[in-house]
């Protein structure tokens, strides 16, 4: 096929010579015989265009149906992608008190200034050491253990520490006359305050179909979980003085863990209630951590239904 496309397209120089001659002598180069070359040189062209069609890769016909083909692997593609996140459960009815809504919680320094916050960690914990006296006069005294999430920088003895302080002041739960404290390293423990990091909290709250949403604390059955975020960054109201919001931390979860709800703020210019949702917001109260006065009376409100 080579060997007559190069005759075909490329005439000797004796045949264009002959052809000159002929066209000269006929006035209009058109006798029979002047067709021959031509006829070839369109016989060649069509030969050319089918070899380009083969080489190409076949008809027009079948590179349109290949476009097709691409469907199915697209398809595929499609279906690798991660599918979005279910909505999120409804909180449990039975307990809603125990979840605190993050939505207006903000954190009260720039994030230049803000301590480093692991947002997970192992999961496992270690138990502070040694223990306390009984703290209270109440008729039933309550055993607990502190706990510190492995791996954070805060010593299980640092926060033992705080939340006996917390536990043993007069302002708190002792002063209902009827619960006593004991923190203990061994044996066993009516509840365990947990300080670990969001994304652990999460996990344990979750089992309980509370939704933490690394941001805040709970309180589920035996135990008391602590959002290590809260415990170092507070609240804007609380920004200067973080301490004392861990002690609302610790009188409010350990209140529920007593069996107390949540109530809202008594009116503008009261002491804002220990076991109010200060994390939404004050609602006219004055900052306020302790669930009794300093003459013992509760700091209460309304029951929020």
């Amino acid at each position: 096929m080579t060997k007559i496309n190069r005759r075909a397209t490329k005439p000797s120089s004796t045949a264009r010579s002959r052809r000159r001659r002929r066209g000269s002598a006929g006035g209009g180069g058109g006798s029979g015989r002047g067709k021959g070359p031509l006829l070839w040189g369109v016989a060649a062209l069509a030969v050319l265009s089918a070899a380009a069609l083969t080489v190409g890769g076949g008809t027009p016909a079948e590179s349109s149906s290949s476009s097709s083909d691409s469907e199915p692997q697209a398809a595929a593609e499609e279906s690798n992608r991660p599918s979005s996140p279910p909505s999120p459960e409804s909180k449990p009815s039975a307990s809603p008190e125990n979840e605190e809504s993050p939505d207006s919680i903000s954190s009260p320094s720039s994030p230049s200034s803000s301590p480093s916050i692991p947002s997970s960690g192992p999961g496992t914990f270690t138990t502070a050491g040694g223990g306390s006296g009984t703290v209270g006069k109440g008729a039933r005294t309550l055993r607990y253990k502190v706990v510190v999430e492995k791996g954070l920088a805060q010593s299980a003895a640092d926060v033992a520490g705080q939340v006996e302080d917390v536990l043993a002041d007069r302002r708190g739960w002792t002063a209902d006359g009827r619960s006593g404290f004991k923190r203990v390293s061994t044996g066993s423990a009516d509840f365990v305050v947990r300080l670990a990091t969001p994304g652990t909290v999460d996990e344990i709250c979750g089992r309980y179909g509370l939704n933490t949403r690394g941001e805040v604390n709970c309180s589920v059955g035996k135990d008391v979980v602590v959002n290590l975020k809260r415990w170092l960054l507070a609240t804007p109201v609380y920004a200067d003085d973080v301490d004392a919001y861990r002690a609302l931390i610790i009188n409010h979860e350990v209140g529920h863990f007593l069996g107390h709800g949540h109530v809202t703020c008594p009116g503008p210019g009261k002491p804002a209630p220990a076991m109010m949702q200060q994390i939404k917001g004050m609602r006219g109260c004055t900052p306020n951590v302790w669930p009794y006065d300093e003459k013992g009376r509760a700091v209460t409100g309304p029951r929020v239904p």
